[in-house]
């Protein structure tokens, strides 16, 4: 703390006064079904008018909307929800190299796009599926990085 804001603090004549937390500039991606242009267009008008939006992308093969600028990720997706009357969530995708087992159980998911698999962290996926022991075993031992490896292969 500098010299100034000490000397501001001791001098501040808003008492009472709340100051407001200034937003961060944020990349809000959200899921939502669009089948056609007027999909489109609708998805497009519910967030462009909310302020603080700087840019809005659709990516209409994936139903992908991507909402940049000072909001609030909750009110976007409320507002978009109320706006089209579509289910609108948060993406739920991460790409698939992110992600260490990405076939297990909770994690794979056939409706993702193509490279992108359900994020393990979110708490409405089931635990991530880890392998067991014997199962490590048995595919460690015909790797091609084990030296002690069957050599039938």
């Amino acid at each position: 703390m500098g010299v100034l804001d000490h000397v501001s603090e001791m001098f501040d004549c808003s008492h009472g006064h709340k100051i407001k937390k200034r937003r961060q500039l944020q990349t809000v991606e959200i899921k939502v079904k669009m089948d056609c242009e007027g999909c489109e267009r609708k998805v497009r008008r519910s967030v462009e008018g909310m302020k603080g939006v700087s840019s809005v992308s659709l990516e209409p093969k994936a139903h992908k909307v991507t909402v940049v600028g000072y909001v609030d990720p909750n009110k976007v997706v409320s507002r978009m929800a109320h706006r089209t009357g579509k289910k609108v969530e948060l993406w739920p995708y991460v790409p698939y190299d992110v992600v260490a087992h990405p076939y297990a159980a909770g994690v794979y998911d056939k409706k993702a796009p193509s490279g992108y698999v359900r994020r393990a962290d979110d708490p409405g996926v089931s635990q991530l599926a880890r392998a067991s022991s014997t199962e490590v075993r048995y595919t460690t031992a015909f790797s091609d990085e084990n030296p002690a490896a069957c050599v039938l292969m």
